[in-house]
């Protein structure tokens, strides 16, 4: 049972490595057909790399650093920390595309007034500076340890993701629409949200340490995240703001008829899972 336990766990974990991997994808690939990066939160574009640049250190750290390895069993009664290579490869991952991402605002065209806030500018300069206070702390004393500043770390992520999706929520209450936000990444998203928290208690379960949910505080935490963020856009796109008539300038050709939009803006409209019936599109 335990074999077939570690087998399921594993399979769990790449899974949810190539669900949340895969959701970055739409939202640069949509970008990328409209040229544009109207109504995405530029605030969400600058916090997500910060986030995950803290979160690809704290599982590069304590996947395969011995001295942090070491503090966390000597807090846990000799037992491992519960990062996967899979948790590595999708961190990383995350990283280098939400880099991408990030740079698509400097290139493609945005609406007048679409900037950062200076609340993030601000949130953002007094994160670096509070990492590297606590890296001189964790190098200079004994009372706080590389593994706490790897848990400091996994909070920033944490905190980052809570703060970075709320400017785009409040964007689509705003504009009472979705257009420019890739919902086939929410859908994704909240997969591998699901798939990680299963992992997560599966791992524990069969290590038998409880405790060792609460003690991957940063994958408890994205994953609780996810899903409900993630339900929330759900709830937007397809409740509250599904009959949006908003139109985006920079998806309408000027020279086409005023009722034919661009391909970016179609795709967003249409129902994700949905097939013709009697000339009708039923979801």
């Amino acid at each position: 049972m335990s074999y077939f336990a570690v087998a399921i766990s594993h399979l769990l974990g790449w899974l949810y490595t190539a669900a949340w991997s895969l959701s970055f994808y739409p939202q640069a690939l949509l970008n990328y057909r409209r040229k544009s990066v109207s109504g995405l939160s530029l605030d969400f574009l600058v916090l997500n790399p910060l986030g995950f640049a803290c979160y690809s250190t704290y599982n590069l750290v304590l996947l395969w650093s011995p001295v942090a390895r070491h503090q966390y069993a000597q807090r846990h009664h000799g037992r491992s920390p519960e990062v996967r290579v899979n948790d590595v490869a999708f961190a990383v991952h995350a990283l280098v595309l939400s880099l991408i991402t990030l740079g698509q605002a400097y290139v493609y065209k945005r609406d007048p007034g679409q900037r950062v806030s200076p609340y993030t500018r601000l949130l953002v300069a007094g994160t670096l500076t509070g990492i590297f206070v606590a890296t001189i702390v964790s190098a200079t004393t004994a009372h706080f340890e590389w593994l706490d500043l790897l848990y400091l770390l996994s909070y920033i992520k944490l905190a980052l993701s809570l703060l970075k999706l709320l400017p785009q929520a409040w964007l689509n209450y705003q504009r009472k629409s979705t257009i420019g936000w890739s919902i086939e990444n929410v859908v994704l998203d909240f997969s591998g949200g699901v798939l990680s928290l299963i992992q997560l208690v599966l791992d524990s379960w069969v290590s038998g340490d409880w405790k060792g949910i609460t003690g991957n505080p940063g994958k408890l935490g994205l994953s609780f995240l996810a899903i409900g963020f993630d339900s929330l856009f759900l709830l937007q796109h397809y409740v509250w703001y599904k009959d949006s008539t908003l139109t985006l300038l920079d998806t309408v050709d000027p020279h086409r008829p005023a009722s034919t939009t661009g391909d970016g803006e179609e795709n967003e409209r249409r129902p994700l899972l949905g097939a013709e019936v009697g000339g009708e599109r039923a979801v």
